[in-house]
């Protein structure tokens, strides 16, 4: 209860998460995309780009943009198909909304989970924010990035940029990737996660 009403008072009052354990989280995050992008049974790669490929490219760290948001469950909406790269069609549905302030703004963003992956044990409790922010096709992917979160068991949420990476699609046509809805743009900058996927200078 404590936690729950510490967590509430950071919400409102505009505070975010700026410690030594959310930095270790990031790190930790960005160790693990890294060996999956080494691993040739993982990688979205291609065998070409595979040979040469070091490390991704992440913007510095900042806690500012790990923040601290108001979740709101959204019961009884309509699963709906959202739109890839390709003709695939999966099924999502609106599962809640986060709510927060960053840059002195307030903003939500939709929260989905997948219909298909749901039915399995690993990804029961998994939730799906894809987003799109005034640094694609700059500094980042120009078709937005995603965020993997877990159903809170409160209501509130972390909801961590730093953590942000590009679809597979960024990477090889191979692949068919969810497209962000325009309900989820951000009207600021997130320079923060995994920076757009540069051959020339990735491959160095």
């Amino acid at each position: 209860m404590y936690r729950l009403s510490f967590l509430l008072l950071l919400f409102f009052g505009h505070v975010v998460a700026q410690d030594s354990t959310t930095i270790k989280k990031i790190l930790a995050f960005q160790e693990e995309l890294n060996k999956e992008f080494a691993s040739e049974e993982k990688s979205p790669l291609t065998s070409k780009d595979f040979k040469t490929f070091k490390e991704l490219d992440f913007f510095d760290i900042d806690t500012t943009y790990s923040v601290i948001a108001k979740f709101i469950r959204t019961p009884y909406e309509t699963p709906f198909i959202m739109k890839t790269t390709t003709n695939r069609e999966p099924v999502y549905v609106k599962y809640g909304e986060a709510h927060f302030v960053l840059q002195e703004k307030e903003w939500i963003l939709n929260i989905y989970q997948n219909q298909g992956l749901k039915t399995q044990a690993e990804y029961e409790d998994y939730l799906f924010l894809p987003f799109t922010d005034l640094t694609n096709g700059e500094t980042s992917y120009g078709g937005g990035r995603f965020m993997d979160l877990k159903i809170p068991e409160g209501e509130v949420i972390l909801i961590d940029f730093n953590t942000a990476y590009n679809p597979y699609c960024a990477y090889s046509e191979r692949y068919s990737c969810p497209i962000p809805p325009e309900e989820n743009h951000l009207e600021i900058k997130i320079p923060v996660g995994v920076k757009k996927y540069n051959k020339l200078e990735e491959n160095k």
